[in-house]
């Protein structure tokens, strides 16, 4: 949800990497629908869950994590930010509503605070 709200609202002032500690073989269905809910089609994106490298740390100058701890690569020239939300996971519409619009005002307090 974080990559979309980024490259949506950040357009071409950001380069949006997206990867996760244990990645899923699928978007979660649900994230898919409260996504769409606010014009962002998740399915319609070449986005898919894939795993975090460390090459991708490497290349990135702000990395958000969302609880992975110490399974998070860890490079000292990297601006780390960790945003603790509930997972997603397991959960009905009526619950995942508040993460994603949560994420989406985290989204746009960086993007302030970059330009």
């Amino acid at each position: 949800m974080a990559a979309a709200f980024l490259e949506k609202l950040g357009g071409d002032r950001v380069v949006v990497r997206s990867a996760g500690t244990a990645p899923a073989d699928s978007i979660n269905p649900v994230v898919v629908e409260v996504m769409k809910e606010v014009g962002i089609d998740l399915l319609a994106s070449a986005a898919r869950p894939k795993a975090l490298e460390e090459a991708t740390v490497r290349a990135s100058d702000i990395v958000i994590t969302m609880g992975c701890g110490d399974e998070c690569p860890y490079f000292p020239a990297v601006d780390y930010r960790d945003w603790p939300l509930d997972d997603p996971a397991g959960q009905g519409p009526e619950s995942v509503r508040p993460i994603r619009d949560a994420i989406e005002k985290r989204v746009r307090d960086l993007l302030e605070e970059l330009s």
